[in-house]
């Protein structure tokens, strides 16, 4: 199963590389220090580097060297295990607009645009290359029905399939 999570998400970002959707506007006065720490994975869009995940969470770090550690952990609902990717992202145009390229796997890189962000750092809407890939992330587990409403509104005015998105559990 890691194995094929990887080999997954580096078609990916061999297909994908660094685009932003159309209608997708990166947030401005982003600020990497508040981004840092742990989120919870409430919504994605199917992708069988995520298949059969629950208990989703994303870690960024940033890095000595300038870049961001980022850190995936899932739990595996099939082979009973925990899955864990470990890479690196970096910004693509400036520091303070939230579209960052990620790679798990060497020089590959693939988009991660955040897209909507509120003030406080508790709430992310990030889409990937394409409308294909899309995720709610939160610093809690099960966030307010406000925020979840908000996140399917402006995602399926931006073309995402909205039908499609996956809730992944998360223990107590």
């Amino acid at each position: 199963m890691f194995k094929i999570f990887f080999m997954a998400l580096v078609s990916m970002l061999l297909s994908a590389c660094t685009t932003v959707p159309v209608g997708v506007t990166p947030v401005d006065n982003f600020n990497l220090s508040k981004y840092q720490g742990k989120w919870y994975e409430v919504a994605r869009l199917d992708h069988s580097f995520e298949r059969g995940l629950e208990q989703v969470t994303a870690e960024y770090q940033l890095m000595p060297e300038g870049h961001v550690k980022v850190t995936n952990r899932g739990y595996s609902t099939e082979d009973e295990t925990w899955n864990e990717a470990i890479g690196k992202a970096k910004f693509v145009e400036s520091k303070n607009i939230g579209f960052l390229e990620v790679s798990f796997f060497g020089p590959f890189y693939g988009s991660y645009i955040i897209f909507n962000l509120d003030e406080q750092y508790q709430h992310s809407f990030v889409a990937g290359p394409n409308t294909s890939y899309l995720w709610l992330l939160s610093r809690t587990p099960n966030p307010d029905k406000t925020v979840i409403d908000k996140f399917l509104k402006i995602s399926e005015k931006l073309g995402f399939d909205t039908s499609s998105l996956i809730f992944p559990e998360h223990s107590s």
